[in-house]
């Protein structure tokens, strides 16, 4: 393999161009996980102004790239999949046919490992280093939002009545609903993002807005607009004012749903599942082949998926010192995480317990 590696923001627009065309063809080629707005050149060069150590390697045959893989490199050789812990897809994005060596890979990119905890599925020469596989469920609208919601009521008919029902109920009692798909206005995803954070604490998880590059990365991406890639802020309004929103990623065929949060003021409107069913209903009528809700176990996940894809953890190796401490480290902690979100009599006593904590910091 000819590969060439460089920084995020040396990228030529020659072969940015030759990455999103492979993209919006995936589908065609029987792989549409690659479509996903996570594996796009933009998301990777957003998180390269944020964070140091991205990289992208350009895999190329008879001098035309044939597949990229974007990293994040530290200084030891510790390699890790881009946007690790917030990004929801990852892999190397190739044309039709492309097979490679992973650690030959890793190699040319000098990294001893390389760490995912979102492979898509079709990644075979890294799923070898995959130590676990798990589901992440999608809502097909491929076929229309009318076909979408005569699936789910077919599968879930109890839920949907009652979200449709919550939603009229909202219109009767607010003073105006409406939905607006695609909103610009900056202070609506503040709105979004103190929400969520609320929602973290109230919850006794990390807030991942804590992270002043999490949230200079949403706020790039959500001024990031072209053809195929744009960042989508979808907001509920009642009453004259924001009750449920969310930002998510699109490409041409896929919309990766991000950060969900509502006002708990509204709650017995399900205002958060109203705006998923407007936001499948925009995304059917913009060309969306599906909504991935992203990896996660989740009540309204279950109900409003019509089917799932898998994605895996892992790490991918090359024999070498700094691989096996990396491992060492990681291993143990992925492994009583995953353990605990598996079996729901060790999950549900510690989900209370982080609420509980999460009451008592809301209080202090």
């Amino acid at each position: 393999m000819d590969i060439s590696v460089y920084r995020a923001g040396e990228l030529g627009a020659a072969d940015r161009a030759a990455w999103t065309a492979m993209q919006s063809k995936a589908h065609l080629h029987g792989s549409p996980e690659l479509a996903n707005p996570f594996l796009s050149p933009e998301f990777t060069l957003a998180v390269g102004r944020c964070r140091r150590g991205v990289r992208i390697a350009v895999v190329r045959e008879d001098g035309e790239p044939a597949a990229f893989f974007p990293f994040q490199r530290s200084a030891a050789g510790v390699g890790r999949a881009v946007g690790l812990g917030v990004s929801d897809a990852q892999g190397l994005v190739h044309r039709p046919g492309f097979t490679w060596d992973a650690r030959e890979l890793l190699r040319a990119c000098g990294l001893a490992v390389w760490e995912f905890d979102h492979l898509t599925e079709g990644q075979e020469p890294f799923e070898a280093g995959a130590s676990g596989t798990f589901p992440s469920p999608v809502m097909d609208v491929d076929r229309g939002y009318e076909a979408y919601l005569s699936q789910l009521r077919g599968r879930s008919p109890k839920f949907t009545r009652s979200t449709l029902a919550k939603e009229r109920k909202l219109g009767r009692d607010a003073d105006g609903v409406r939905y607006v798909h695609d909103e610009r206005d900056p202070a609506a995803l503040g709105t979004l993002m103190d929400w969520k954070s609320a929602q973290y604490r109230r919850t006794g998880r990390s807030d991942r807005f804590a992270h002043e590059w999490i949230t200079r990365l949403v706020q790039q991406l959500f001024h990031t607009r072209s053809e195929p890639f744009a960042g989508i802020l979808s907001v509920l309004y009642a009453d004259g004012r924001p009750v449920a929103a969310h930002f998510g990623l699109r490409t041409e065929r896929v919309l990766a749903c991000w950060f969900p949060a509502y006002d708990p003021a509204y709650s017995k409107y399900s205002p958060g599942l109203v705006l998923h069913l407007r936001m499948a209903e925009a995304a059917a009528a913009d060309g969306i082949a599906y909504l991935d809700l992203g990896r996660g176990q989740k009540e309204y996940k279950d109900s409003l998926k019509t089917r799932e894809i898998s994605v895996s953890e892992g790490w991918v190796t090359r024999r070498h010192p700094v691989a096996l401490g990396h491992r060492a480290r990681r291993a143990p902690v992925r492994a009583l995480r995953n353990t605990v979100l598996s079996r729901p009599e060790l999950f549900e006593p510690a989900d209370r317990m982080l609420k509980r904590l999460g009451k008592i910091r809301s209080r202090n």
